[in-house]
């Protein structure tokens, strides 16, 4: 059975400090206090650590592909192309205001007398131990390796507000909040540059005390080689448009340089692509996911275990059971938009339309890169799982009329409820993942906040950034060898590509489908600054913007051989028990049937030619109203601060572009 090293001892210890003392979780409420016994024994300076990896990582059941700290929910990959839907941040406002929903809240929240995780928080409780922790005899090796991962928290959680907020409060020492003039807690926001410079400080100082690997007890607690490549993503952050507004080629040469460090360390302690199994037809890409300990392409990981639902150390990933279909006892919650199959390239590596592979919209699975099909699910397509039928289940997603006088289809092959885009996900499903205990929910599979491949990627973005067009262009050619792209003009499909311009579209649409899914879009549309209808950098890059548009789906409809709608009560492409199915049969026992398909691809082929109708599916957002189109503001490219932390600390200047209290915001984050 399946269990998350680091996850048990948060659970483990967090029991044997309230043992130890009855006080320890009151003291947490206690917002001036602390347990000094916490720094002189080992094992419980260890669930102190132990602890703050709690506060930052995913839930029980969180969907972790696309869950974020942010928010803790989809939103962020809703206010992109992957996921459909209203959120604050790309529906119609009548003004830009903190008192608004999208004044994002992430940044935090009055102080109350309960519990609460957030970001001011979570840093007290860092800055606490280590202020602390050198006081009381632990051992130096130990004491080194515990500040290594809470200096990398600290960097982590700032470089978390400033890619959302720009330049913060610098809280780097415990405050007491109950200090008698209260001035001393008014820390203004820093500048955003100082903010760079002090979390690339906490970075190198991690890495400084941190082991290049650990051994598999301790798998997944922060390497040296995470702290490196943070301070590369960070840099990458700091030299990309949204700070870099005149393209100042000397962050993109500081973003090389530490990118490439970053590589040179994980790769001299074992991290690499993930290739077991081969990179032929994505086998390996596919299978990278349920490989745990010592898996070469996890940098940063989070832990999760399959224990029975409901224990005290119960930790499963939702992730499983959210993208599993109704029909077979899953959420269904997942919809993957069209935009989103859209963006994946032939498997020649190229657009359809300068592929060498025709394109067929009908069939608009055919001759696709690998990942599309670890990535995708559509009508037909085999999706197994851990089921003495589901090694060979099929999904089918089509619709056909119950009388000739409806408009729309009522009979649909999805008896207990559809997706809302008929297609769905597959990107990290287990083939092995059962529905026998929770309906997929026992899942314990960890999520890679960090892979390998994001590494090689931010090298290769720096790269270019940095005029070393050559080396970036092999980064990206890595990804798709590995993925199992062909390489028939000798580039993997990128012959074409030889600018710097045309170099950072090929990196950043390689990021889309390499890490769709993965929290990392909503991120890269905002450092590019690729949302807005004018956007200089979508005209530069050839990338359409998101503003102005719908996401759609996929609305699968039967027909007959002779072009008909098919209309009756029974499944028409089900067999009966005696004679023959409605309109023709989906699953033969034997083929050639009736075209002389060799196997089930190619029959599905036929029958999508011959048996199904696609349209559009144009209600994945909202109708009401009709004219609803995605809408992103300028504003959100530095988020304000909301009314909540602002009425709290009137202090704080609010950012440029939002107003406040006191007026217009003042707060420069460009500088």
């Amino acid at each position: 059975m399946k269990r998350n090293k680091i996850l048990c001892l948060i659970a483990a210890v967090t029991m044997v400090v309230a043992g130890c003392k009855d006080s320890f979780l009151e003291e947490k409420r206690d917002l001036a206090g602390y347990n000094e016994e916490v720094f002189k024994d080992p094992a419980l300076a260890q669930g102190y650590v132990d602890y703050v990896y709690g506060l930052f990582l995913p839930a029980n059941n969180a969907q972790t592909l696309s869950w974020n700290i942010g928010t803790s929910s989809d939103v962020f990959a809703r206010t992109t192309d992957e996921f459909a839907g209203e959120t604050d941040f790309n529906k119609l406002w009548a003004t830009i205001s903190y008192t608004n929903s999208h004044a994002l809240p992430y940044f935090g929240a009055r102080l109350t007398t309960s519990v609460v995780n957030n970001p001011y928080t979570r840093l007290k409780q860092i800055n606490i131990f280590l202020a602390e922790v050198d006081k009381y005899g632990l051992p130096e090796d130990l004491r080194n390796k515990l500040k290594g991962q809470m200096y990398f928290w600290r960097a982590w959680q700032y470089f978390d507000l400033v890619r959302l907020y720009g330049g913060v409060p610098l809280a780097l020492v415990p405050q007491d909040p109950i200090s008698e003039d209260g001035v001393s807690l008014q820390i203004p926001r820093s500048s955003t540059s100082a903010c760079i410079k002090q979390i690339i400080a906490d970075f190198d100082m991690a890495q400084s005390l941190l082991p290049g690997k650990w051994s598999s007890n301790d798998w997944g607690r922060i390497t040296s080689g995470a702290c490196a490549a943070m301070k590369g993503k960070v840099l990458l952050t700091w030299a990309s448009p949204l700070f870099n507004r005149t393209d100042d080629v000397t962050r993109w040469e500081e973003a090389y340089k530490a990118n490439l460090a970053a590589k040179t360390l994980l790769e001299a302690n074992g991290s690499g692509l993930f290739k077991t199994g081969g990179t032929a037809n994505g086998t390996a890409w596919g299978n990278m996911w349920f490989t745990e300990v010592n898996n070469p392409e996890a940098v940063i990981v989070y832990g999760f275990n399959n224990l029975a639902i409901g224990g005290n150390t119960t930790k499963n990933n939702g992730w499983e059971q959210a993208a599993r279909s109704k029909e077979i006892n899953g959420g269904g919650s997942l919809s993957p938009t069209k935009q989103m199959v859209d963006a994946f390239p032939m498997k020649d590596g190229k657009m359809p339309g300068s592929s060498s592979y025709a394109y067929d919209a009908k069939k608009f699975y055919k001759n696709r890169d690998p990942r599309f099909y670890k990535t995708f699910v559509y009508n037909g397509a085999i999706w197994p799982y851990n089921s003495n039928t589901g090694s060979n289940y099929k999904q089918w997603t089509y619709k056909w009329y119950k009388t000739a006088a409806e408009t729309i289809p009522s009979l649909s092959t999805e008896t207990k409820g559809a997706n809302a885009s008929g297609i769905y996900l597959c990107k990290a499903t287990d083939p092995a993942a059962s529905n026998a205990n929770g309906n997929f929910q026992q899942n314990g599979m960890d999520f890679m906040e960090m892979r390998f491949a994001e590494v090689i990627l931010n090298l290769a973005e720096s790269a270019i950034g940095s005029n070393r067009l050559g080396e970036g262009l092999e980064g990206i050619k890595s990804i798709r060898e590995r993925a199992g792209v062909e390489n028939l003009d000798g580039a993997y499909g990128l012959a074409t590509a030889t600018s710097r311009d045309q170099l950072f579209s090929a990196v950043l649409k390689e990021r889309n489908v390499e890490f769709a899914y993965e929290g990392k879009k909503f991120f890269d549309l905002r450092r590019w600054m690729l949302f807005e209808e004018n956007s200089p950098t979508a005209a530069r890059l050839g990338i359409k913007p998101l503003n102005g548009t719908r996401r759609t789906g996929y609305f699968i409809t039967v027909k007959t051989l002779a072009g008909a709608k098919y209309v009756g009560t029974a499944d028409p492409l089900i067999k009966p028990a005696t004679g023959n199915a409605p309109v023709i049969d989906r699953d033969p026992a034997t083929y050639p049937t009736p075209n002389g398909s060799a196997n089930y691809a190619a029959y599905l082929d036929y029958l999508y030619d011959n048996y199904f109708v696609i349209t559009e599916k144009d209600d994945l957002d909202p109708t009401n109203p009709a004219s609803w189109k995605f809408t992103w503001y300028p504003q959100y490219y530095f988020f304000g601060l909301n009314e909540n932390i602002l009425s709290a600390s009137p202090y704080l200047d609010q950012t440029v572009g939002w107003n406040s209290l006191k007026g217009a915001g003042t707060f420069d984050p460009l500088k």
